[in-house]
């Protein structure tokens, strides 16, 4: 059984001779198996202001009315989150009990998210936490404003907000499907630091399964491609920039731009190239084609910043703090795009082009022409299943032949 008792927390040397007007801090006692540990309320108290015995301060204290009602609430809140984690584990010890006691206060969804977004800027995820912000802020919208607890947070009330999000902007299913992610992300946050029974998990078979709907993957073709190699374009424009960074990546199987614009000189060695995907940390390296070194020709200069290839990120004053890198990025990419759409009009192409088609336009060239072990290397890919899921976008050979074998109607 574990124990809990509103105390002035004093220190064991003070015991024996502690001055009456000398405060100390007020804090709930948690004891379990004969070890203490300590949860402060943030108030004080003197030793002529405290009684010990009915745990409560004095009406000579500032205040007491209003303080003895701060404590009375504090410790019947503690005492329920302790009934909790001792129904969750009986073995729960005094220090665990405390780190419950003491996240109790963000014990509501929105304070969790919070702290979840806060938790992506310390760690430079500037793009994640770009995107599922305003994603809490449509969940809260939803909701009037008001926070709501997670037990509140049902199938029920899950489905309704699906049914607003469709009913009040024009989205799809995929962006359904990110904004639930974000609840499910939080809602684990929380279960992991026992602030939510599992029991009100509204997520999984039987309630609310997440499952992101099949996207359309498009590239371009070779005729295409080769369209933009030849296009004569000012040397040092934006639009000759973003031609250049969408080849390179096109070049190297969909390079991902972020991996790009952070390139540095000393990564190419002996006519190769050397990086780890900032996506997965996967470290490897490829032999410069000569489509990718005439590229490079154009960016040498005389003591680049940051010894950077491309100049992008060369304002930047450090380069190691991740989110300002992630955030420039993004604008960069951008400025890219916009370069993109003028020579997608060039071209005289439909298709939208963008940095992430380049991606997709070496899976669509490559087809089935490359072998699966062989693409899962030079897309970076951590599961093989990933580069058959991938690339299956991309291989309608044997699904044309089908279809011709039966709609051709030869007479034999």
């Amino acid at each position: 059984m574990s124990a809990l008792k509103i105390v002035l927390r004093k220190k064991a040397d003070e015991n024996k001779q502690i001055p009456e007007d000398k405060p100390f801090p007020i804090a709930i006692r948690i004891t379990k198996e004969r070890i203490s540990s300590y949860t402060y309320v943030g108030h004080s108290a003197t030793i002529k202001q405290w009684d010990a015995t009915k745990q409560r301060v004095k009406s000579s204290h500032p205040n007491s009315a209003r303080l003895n009602n701060l404590l009375s609430t504090k410790f019947a809140e503690a005492n329920n989150k302790l009934l909790d984690l001792e129904t969750l584990r009986n073995d729960v010890s005094s220090r665990a009990i405390k780190s419950g006691l003491a996240s109790a206060k963000h014990a509501t969804f929105f304070k969790q998210a919070d702290i979840y977004l806060d938790n992506l800027k310390k760690q430079g995820k500037f793009n994640r936490r770009s995107a599922d912000k305003p994603r809490v802020e449509r969940f809260r919208e939803f909701l009037d404003g008001s926070d709501i607890t997670f037990s509140e947070i049902n199938p029920s009330l899950l489905k309704r907000f699906k049914a607003y999000l469709k009913g009040t902007r024009t989205i799809t299913d995929r962006t359904v499907v990110n904004h639930l992610v974000v609840i499910r992300t939080i809602f684990n946050q929380a279960i992991g630091a026992n602030i939510v029974d599992r029991k009100y998990y509204p997520f999984g078979k039987g309630k609310i399964v997440i499952k992101f709907p099949d996207s359309l993957k498009m590239g371009l073709v070779s005729d295409e491609v080769k369209a933009i190699e030849d296009l004569k374009l000012p040397a040092g424009s934006l639009i000759n920039h973003a031609r250049n960074i969408w080849l390179f990546s096109f070049y190297f199987a969909g390079m991902r731009v972020s991996d790009i614009l952070r390139l540095k000189w000393s990564d190419f060695q002996d006519d190769r190239m050397y990086y780890s995907m900032g996506k997965n940390d996967k470290a490897g390296s490829l032999k410069m084609p000569e489509k990718a070194l005439k590229i490079l020709k154009e960016y040498k200069r005389k003591s680049p910043i940051h010894n950077l290839v491309f100049p992008d990120l060369e304002t930047l004053p450090d380069l190691n703090d991740l989110y300002a890198v992630q955030q420039r990025i993004n604008q960069k990419v951008k400025k890219i795009n916009e370069g993109l759409v003028d020579i997608a009009k060039l071209i005289e192409t439909d298709k939208k082009l963008t940095m992430h088609i380049a991606r997709h336009t070496f899976g669509n060239i490559s087809g089935d022409k490359i072998p699966i072990q062989m693409l899962q290397k030079l897309y970076r890919h951590s599961s093989i299943t990933t580069t058959i899921g991938y690339q299956a976008n991309f291989i309608h050979k044997d699904a044309d032949d089908a279809l011709d074998s039966v709609i051709s109607l030869e007479i034999k």
